[in-house]
């Protein structure tokens, strides 16, 4: 029986359910010398931001700041908004007040105590009153804090759904995205398993705007998805100046020729 010393090579085109793109991968199906068979193509991929936040305020109020608006560029702990915080502000006065009486009043009835003119547990009950009104005060502040709309992270203003002088019910007011790193999401056939690995990079090419691109892998499946022959990876695609849009469409090499040693 003659024996085929050529290298059959196989053309399979394998369909990615998330965006209705195909594949072509070319593989060698018999392995030379126990070698894995090279794997030489591109699967189709979508650029997204890496962290979506909607963000507002857990208390009731009127919008009286509002200092972002849609496109703007925010750091984390900046302030976007601010309800308005004129009742609360007069009552941490009124709490802020009776705590200083508080104290003085411990003051002088702890001489007064140390002098055995007054009891241990009138001096414990006097104590405790005004340890009620400092947590009284410090609950007041602490919702005050809770009336200003601080960004969670560094990113850009998406939408915004209210304006000044909305009233707002403990409801979402931005939504803000993180543009550096972004994500490339990608489903991948099941032969390239084994092969793709974090800490990976690969070149990435952007469909609209961006050129072409090195990604790193942060995240692999470990389970293929049975009915498609797939499983998804995840790429990080660092974006410091905010110049490659999300939203686009893309196409990954997993050629390992790419590959960073």
């Amino acid at each position: 029986m003659n024996r085929c010393l050529s290298l059959c090579i196989l053309a399979t085109t394998v369909a990615l359910p998330a965006w209705g793109a195909e594949a072509v991968l070319l593989s060698v199906p018999n392995p030379v010398n126990g070698a894995l068979p090279v794997v030489s193509g591109e699967v189709s991929c979508l650029i997204e931001p890496s962290v979506e936040v909607n963000v507002g305020s857990p208390a009731d109020g009127t919008l009286e700041v509002v200092q972002v608006d849609r496109g703007d560029v925010v750091n984390r702990g900046q302030l976007l908004a601010k309800l308005d915080t004129a009742v609360q502000v007069a009552a941490a006065n009124v709490l802020e007040a009776k705590a200083a009486y508080g104290s003085r009043k411990f003051r002088r009835n702890e001489d007064l105590q140390k002098q055995q003119l007054i009891s241990s547990q009138e001096l414990d009950e006097i104590a405790t009153e005004q340890r009620l009104a400092e947590l009284e005060l410090r609950e007041r502040r602490e919702q005050i804090l809770l009336r200003s709309i601080i960004s969670p992270i560094r990113g850009v203003i998406v939408d915004r759904y209210r304006h000044r002088g909305d009233l707002v019910k403990q409801e979402k007011i931005f939504r803000i995205a993180q543009l550096d790193p972004l994500h490339v999401e990608t489903v991948v056939p099941a032969s390239y398993f084994g092969r793709i690995h974090p800490e990976q990079s690969y070149e990435v090419t952007p469909q609209l705007v961006g050129g072409r691109l090195k990604a790193r892998v942060s995240t692999v499946d470990r389970v293929i998805d049975a009915a498609s022959g797939t499983f998804r990876v995840r790429l990080l695609l660092p974006n410091p100046r905010y110049e490659l849009p999300p939203g686009q469409r893309c196409s990954v090499n997993f050629n390992p020729n790419g590959t960073d040693p």
